[in-house]
């Protein structure tokens, strides 16, 4: 994004010029596509990487972390501080996806 927003994953900022706001959560559940989720499962059997779904959680972590950043914007923070993403969990052929963190605002001296 180019929005200068900040998303860390440090529980907490040092800083008496922070404001730690409320926690701020996002999911996102992606679909597999059905002939690649037969393939992935016939490769499971063989062994080797699974890179569609390797690729299909890489997409959704960003996405999860692209809403958090918007998330955090619309409701007026500078960005989100002790940023966390769950495990991505693959089940019946989609991926989901949990990331959070507490909004928190600059505080101008």
């Amino acid at each position: 994004m180019k929005n200068l927003i900040s998303l860390d994953s440090v529980d907490s900022l040092h800083k008496p010029e922070i404001e730690i706001g409320e926690l701020l959560t996002v999911v996102v559940v992606r679909a597999a596509n059905v002939v690649n989720d037969v393939r992935e499962n016939i490769r499971n059997l063989t062994g080797g990487r699974m890179k569609h779904y390797e690729k299909l959680i890489e997409e959704a972590v960003n996405t999860a972390l692209e809403n958090l950043e918007k998330k955090a914007i619309n409701r007026g923070y500078d960005g989100a501080i002790g940023v966390k993403i769950s495990n991505p969990m693959v089940v019946n052929g989609a991926v989901e996806v949990i990331v959070y963190g507490n909004g928190f605002k600059k505080i101008h001296l």
